[in-house]
């Protein structure tokens, strides 16, 4: 029969590792996904590259059934009309199944968005797997005219963990190739096109 001592020892290591597990969210962001309760998201201090802070997302069941995201929104302003590149530095440990960044282009009342990129479904899988050091991403994707939100975050899929940093937004010419899926019947022309119907 375990006595008192070893029962409060118990607890006490159990508070420990629960209080390690727990992150604060960090300001602006929010958890999301299709299993959001499967994993503990927010900032792990110290964890980023030399030594500051990184954002995390970290499965906490053997078997997670869907997705965590820990994601942002913002008006597109600044990109409507153009090319926009989307870097981030990324780490993985243990992952199962796939983590990656993920940037999506919306258009007001509308169920579908205009363009997407999760580094799996966009025009290649370049999803992260297993074990990997901070690496730099990329996200390139069109802001049309009828853009109204660029979502964005990281996501992962399965267990282990992620970390992410430095997000960084940037305009490319049309020379830099796009990564992700549009959606061609939602996407405003800038101008008339294909008016003779030979494309």
């Amino acid at each position: 029969m375990k006595t008192t001592k070893q029962l409060l020892t118990r607890v006490m290591l159990a508070v420990i590792t629960l209080t390690l597990l727990s992150f604060d969210l960090p300001s602006s962001w929010f958890k999301a996904g299709s299993d959001p309760k499967s994993y503990d998201m927010g900032i792990d201090k110290g964890a980023g590259q030399d030594g500051k802070n990184a954002a995390t997302i970290k499965s906490n069941t053997k078997k997670a059934k869907g997705f965590g995201t820990l994601m942002q929104n913002c008006l597109p302003d600044n990109y409507i009309g153009k090319r926009v590149r989307m870097t981030a530095m990324v780490k993985t440990q243990d992952v199962s199944d796939w983590a990656g960044i993920w940037l999506r282009v919306d258009e007001k009342e509308s169920n579908s968005n205009i363009s997407f990129d999760n580094m799996k479904d966009g025009k290649k899988d370049r999803s992260i797997k297993g074990t990997t050091d901070w690496t730099k991403y990329e996200i390139v994707l069109d802001v049309p005219v009828n853009a109204t939100n660029l979502a964005y975050g990281a996501l992962l899929v399965g267990t282990g963990q992620v970390w992410f940093d430095n997000i960084k937004f940037e305009l490319v010419d049309n020379t830099v190739p796009t990564t992700g899926r549009d959606n061609q019947s939602k996407t405003a022309n800038k101008q008339p096109v294909n008016l003779d119907f030979e494309q």
